[in-house]
C-alpha cells in the first residue's frame, strides 16, 4: 500500500470511500467541511480528500511545505484517504483533460457522496473547481469512457519525496449518489448545516497544521489575518451557520435536489 508517512492512505485498493472532498487547493477543505469530514469519520464513515492543485503559487510556504501540512490535517481531521493532482495552481481550469483526471479519481474511490465547492466565490480557482467537479461525476459514470488512473496523479509515501509511479489500469465507471456544495466561501443562504459543535476546536486545529499558512509573517501580512484573529474569525462563522441550525457550531451546505421527508414530526430545527 502506498500512504502518507502520517497514515493517509492513497492507495484505493481495500475499499471505496463514503465521503470524497474535491477543493482547488490544500486547506481549502480544512476551512470550508473539514468538522463534517471530521464528524463522518468519527461515526465510522470513509472519508477522503482530493486537492486539485498543489500549492506553488501561494503567498506563504512552498509546495513541499503543503504537502507535509495537509498530510498532518488529514490525520487530524480522520481522513484515510488523500490526493493533490497537478494541476496547477492559479490556473484551474475547466478542460476535457482535467475532467478526466478527476473522474479517475471519482472511479478509483467510488464515493457514494462527494463535496464540492459552492460554484461562486472570490477565487476562480474556487468557482472554476466546483463546475469541473459536477461534470467529472457526469463523465465518471459513461460506461463507453475508457478510463485508467493518470500518471500525473501525485502519490507519495513522503510529501518530501519524489512522485511514486502510479500504475495504469482500467476503472470500472462510478457515479456518485449525491453532490453537495461547501458554502463557506461565498454568503448564500445554504440548504442545511452540519452540527460540529464537538468537532470545532479539531478543526481548527486541521487549519493550524498549515504553519506556512497561519502562523505570524511578514510575507502575506496585508493579506491574512494575524495569528489571533484567526480562531475568532473561524469560530464566528462556525456559530452564525449555528445559529441557523439552533446549535453552538456549524458548517453550511447547499444542496441542488429538493429534499425529501417521510415525516413531518421527524423534521429537525424548530420554526419558532
Amino acid at each position: 500500500m502506498s500512504c502518507w508517512s502520517k497514515g493517509i492512505s492513497t492507495d484505493m485498493s481495500i475499499s471505496p470511500l463514503d465521503i470524497l472532498a474535491i477543493a482547488a487547493h490544500r486547506d481549502d477543505v480544512e476551512q470550508t467541511c473539514g468538522g463534517t469530514l471530521l464528524k463522518m469519520a468519527q461515526r465510522g464513515q470513509r472519508t477522503g480528500i482530493l486537492d486539485l492543485t498543489q500549492g506553488e503559487m501561494g503567498t506563504r510556504g512552498t509546495a513541499e511545505d503543503r504537502a507535509r501540512e495537509a498530510a498532518d490535517a488529514a490525520r487530524i481531521l480522520g481522513a484515510g484517504w488523500r490526493r493533490a493532482l497537478d494541476i496547477p495552481d492559479g490556473r484551474v481550469e475547466n478542460t476535457w483533460e482535467n475532467r478526466l483526471k478527476v473522474a479517475s479519481v471519482i472511479r478509483e474511490t467510488r464515493p457514494r457522496v462527494v463535496i464540492l465547492p459552492y460554484w461562486k466565490g472570490r477565487h476562480p480557482d474556487h468557482y472554476t473547481t466546483s463546475v469541473l467537479g459536477y461534470e467529472a461525476c457526469f463523465l465518471a459514470g459513461l460506461a463507453k469512457l475508457a478510463l485508467s488512473q493518470p500518471p500525473s496523479a501525485i502519490s507519495q509515501t513522503d510529501p518530501g519525496a519524489e512522485a511514486s509511479v502510479v500504475t495504469k489500469e482500467p476503472l470500472d465507471p462510478h457515479r456518485p449518489f449525491k453532490i453537495i456544495y461547501a458554502t463557506l466561501y461565498y454568503d448564500v443562504r445554504p440548504t442545511f448545516v452540519v452540527d460540529i459543535s464537538q468537532q470545532f476546536e479539531q478543526k481548527f486545529a486541521s487549519i493550524l497544521a498549515y504553519k506556512s499558512q497561519f502562523s505570524d509573517q511578514e510575507a502575506g501580512k496585508d493579506l491574512f489575518p494575524a495569528h489571533d484573529e484567526i480562531h475568532a474569525r473561524v469560530e464566528s462563522m462556525a456559530r452564525y451557520y449555528g445559529a441557523l441550525g439552533g446549535v453552538t457550531c456549524a458548517e453550511p451546505f447547499l444542496q441542488k435536489e429538493v429534499g425529501l421527508v417521510e415525516d413531518l414530526l421527524a423534521i429537525p430545527v424548530k420554526s419558532i
